[in-house]
């Protein structure tokens, strides 16, 4: 099954799940091209409202009776096989595609489609260079997993040959892409629950830019062992990036009070022009770097790659400054795997402080537990580690694994740990011990934010 974006406009479509992230940014995309669109969640977010204002039939539960003169439904890998309304869909003939080949049909209908993968960073990069070519105007689709100020949410629909998406491996689904621009931040363990091992999870990215075109770009990571292997064998344009390695490199790099970098951008021995970052840490220069690789590429100008990246202040949820009260300084960072957690960690200790106090809130239990002993080692530098319960998202607890049995582990380590079950008792908790100049940082991919916006209203 395919769907075209230009031919196809009579058709409605249905979501499944439409609450998520990127499928209402699908759905926006549709809408704002003028196609009839509905779905169910089973509960409504400010997401839902704002698709029901552009227009959107929205059912709260999933029923089939939602599913009401539909042409295509859409899916995503979280929807369970017993959901009424993908039976329905299955025993009345209607035309099935999940997220991923539904995205890529969307990336068929443009010549610049730049796909952003890798373990970590994809958000925040895919947010650069979303800030680079809005900031060149070139009237760009955007997809983003994050909310971004400066398209004020998670999506823009263009009307020009730029389309601009994170691209997930999650259970593969970038292999559906069609990038004309493939980035690879990093390759690192992650998604154990659906991969066998890293070398599986290699292979994978290895896939992945085998659908970038001979004329095309693989923009790598040459820093990063696992990206340079892949790149090495990439049939298409390649162009390296890297603090230590690669054709566009960070040099002079240097750090103000706030931990945001300033660098010199080099192209092998020429010096391009200065870069200042307004989001902190090592690893955001990287990012900056695979943005700035990208827009090259593009041709795009200095200016406004200069300009672009300056005027980019973060994300929503990534290193995301909640708030100060009495002096204590609330911040709230996605990071859910070990190696997101200690860039986190070494961006904060950049950041003015007295002490840094943390929560933490595991996610899935198959994460958890695959990566135990990873993140049992994650947290050096903390005055103070608070263990959330792990956040269960599409899984079920076995009993295997716990926020307790982390916490204690952490505490083998020599980092303080304990584990509190609800956010209501680890507010109170760190309402007698954050004093004046301390950081309160929440962690986690699930509600864990919840913590530090109940801290700053008490």
């Amino acid at each position: 099954m395919s769907f075209d974006l230009k031919n196809d406009i009579s058709k409605k479509i249905h979501f499944i799940g439409i609450g998520g992230v990127s499928m209402s940014g699908l759905a926006e995309i549709l809408l704002e091209r003028g196609f009839k669109v509905s779905g169910s969640d089973m509960n409504g977010s400010p997401m839902i409202d704002k698709l029901k204002e552009h227009g959107a039939e929205i059912y709260l539960g999933h029923n089939e009776k939602n599913i009401n003169n539909v042409d295509i439904v859409v899916y995503t890998a979280a929807i369970p096989e017993d959901n009424p309304e993908l039976i329905y869909a299955r025993k009345n003939n209607i035309s099935l595609m999940t997220r991923a080949e539904f995205l890529g049909s969307l990336m068929k209908g443009h010549k610049y489609n730049i796909a952003i993968s890798g373990t970590h960073g994809k958000t925040t990069t895919t947010s650069m260079v979303s800030h680079i070519a809005l900031t060149e105007d070139v009237d760009p689709t955007i997809l983003v997993g994050g909310n971004l100020d400066i398209i004020n949410g998670n999506v823009l629909a263009g009307k020009s040959d730029y389309f601009i998406t994170e691209a997930c491996e999650y259970k593969a689904s970038f292999l559906e892409f069609y990038p004309y621009i493939g980035v690879i931040l990093n390759i690192d363990a992650d998604h154990l629950d659906y991969y066998k091992n890293i070398d599986d999870i290699e292979n994978t990215f290895a896939k992945f830019v085998n659908l970038i075109p001979k004329e095309g770009y693989l923009i790598a990571n040459a820093d990063d062992k696992r990206v340079a292997r892949v790149a090495s064998n990439a049939t298409c344009n390649v162009v390296s990036f890297g603090i230590d390695n690669g054709d566009i490199r960070a040099k002079n790099i240097s750090f103000n009070e706030s931990g945001f970098s300033s660098f010199d951008v080099y192209k092998s021995s020429e010096l391009l022009f200065n870069i200042k970052l307004n989001v902190p840490g090592k690893h955001n220069i990287l990012n900056a770097l695979s943005a700035i690789a990208s827009a090259l590429t593009l041709k795009i100008s200095h200016k406004s790659i200069i300009d672009g990246l300056k005027s980019f202040k973060g994300t929503h949820r990534r290193f995301e400054i909640k708030g100060v009260k009495n002096g204590i300084t609330v911040i709230d960072d996605y990071a859910h795997h070990p190696t997101e957690i200690k860039a986190t960690l070494d961006a904060a200790k950049n950041y003015p402080h007295n002490k840094i106090y943390c929560v933490f809130q595991p996610h899935t239990y198959s994460r958890t537990l695959s990566l135990f002993d990873d993140f049992s080692n994650s947290f050096s530098g903390v005055d103070e580690l608070v263990l959330a319960d792990i956040y269960a998202a599409r899984e079920k607890d076995t009993g295997v694994v716990s926020s307790l049995k982390l916490s204690e582990a952490i505490n083998k380590n020599g980092v303080k740990s304990s584990n509190l079950h609800s956010f209501e008792d680890i507010v109170n908790y760190f309402k007698s011990k954050l004093n004046d100049g301390d950081i309160l940082l929440t962690v986690g991919a699930g509600d864990v934010f919840k913590i530090g916006e109940m801290f700053l209203s008490k």
